[in-house]
């Protein structure tokens, strides 16, 4: 399934010509529950210094609506969710897209509301801010609880909790049950933890959303998600330079400077390409007007064998290790017993 998406009418002072074109296909998924399919190119809108001022946020939104991208994904905890909903509204008033069914919108559930009796009303929150009737997508975001007291960071050492997954999800299949989102899922979760989940889960999670990229590849988490139905999404796709926990491994790649430079693509749509080859989800984040437009510009070539074969061999490392939930008195004590060894 394709979605057909319309780029920018109007000129932009910073984009060829060549790139201005009639339109572009970006396919979608179908999901394991729900009834609308997951567009694999998605913004992302939380922004380093965190949080961004709500107008840049909102402006590169209406932006990204106007040359065609269809699926956003927010967080509670990125502040970006009134902005999003604010550039919704402002897009149907302007006509850029015909209804709020055009678009796939995902939000996370933050660990401070990561308690069974607070997942409803998180949820509902985040409707209001979005100022949405329903989520398309609503994610666990870390497979951990904090104290429900205090803002949502710094989290302390000592608020940290185990995430009772069992009455939390239950908590979120109740939300999709109500309508309130279309689908449920989880993010950053290991192949453990979502083997624990699915124990005792009666709607199976539809998406994981975890880092990927050439330099972190996820064969085995994909391979284990395919096999149950479960979408994986993908954020960091280029190590998330310029962030608290991002690395200049991806940019840096000499094989995948190599590989740009022969195909006369950048070295972000070389990494984007990939990981859209792989059947996930792509991420990609950028409040810049042409960088939003090159990041789209990955839909009509493809990488040959001898490339794929390239970045298969690149040596491989995490680089979003999520230390801020590891600590000697908290549910994790080491960074390989959060990931369970997937590092």
């Amino acid at each position: 399934m394709f979605i057909k998406t319309q780029l920018c009418s109007q000129p932009l002072t910073s984009i060829s010509t060549s790139r201005r074109r009639a339109s572009m296909a970006i396919h979608e998924v179908p999901l394991s529950s729900g009834p609308k399919a997951m567009p694999c190119i998605a913004m992302g809108t939380a922004a380093f210094p965190w949080p961004s001022t709500f107008d840049d946020t909102r402006d590169a939104i209406l932006q990204a609506i106007k040359i065609g991208y269809r699926h956003f994904d927010t967080a509670s905890v990125y502040s970006s969710e009134w902005p999003l909903g604010e550039a919704v509204a402002e897009a149907l008033r302007l006509g850029f897209i015909a209804s709020r069914d055009e678009l796939f919108i995902t939000s996370k559930l933050w660990i401070r509301d990561a308690h069974s009796h607070l997942v409803l009303p998180a949820l509902q929150k985040s409707l209001r801010s979005l100022q949405l009737e329903y989520l398309d997508l609503y994610l666990i975001h870390f497979p951990i609880s904090a104290k429900p007291e205090g803002p949502p960071l710094p989290i302390l050492e000592d608020e940290l909790m185990p995430l009772d997954i069992s009455s939390v999800w239950a908590a979120m299949e109740e939300c999709q049950t109500m309508g309130l989102t279309k689908s449920i899922g989880v993010s950053n979760f290991s192949i453990k933890k979502i083997e624990k989940l699915l124990s005792t889960a009666t709607i199976p999670p539809v998406a994981n959303q975890v880092e990927v990229n050439p330099l972190f590849q996820q064969k085995k988490l994909r391979e284990f998600c395919k096999a149950k139905g479960i979408q994986l999404c993908a954020y960091s796709p280029l190590g998330a330079r310029g962030t608290a926990w991002g690395q200049d491994w991806v940019m840096e790649c000499e094989i995948l400077q190599q590989i740009a430079k022969a195909k006369g693509k950048t070295l972000p749509q070389i990494c984007l390409r990939w990981v859209y080859e792989q059947g996930d989800c792509v991420i990609v984040k950028s409040f810049n007007e042409k960088r939003l437009m090159e990041n789209l510009d990955i839909l009509d070539w493809e990488l040959n064998e001898e490339e794929r074969e390239s970045i298969s061999r690149i040596p491989q490392r995490r680089g979003n290790q999520s230390t801020f939930i590891v600590s000697e008195n908290g549910p994790y004590k080491s960074i390989e017993e959060l990931w369970d060894d997937e590092i």
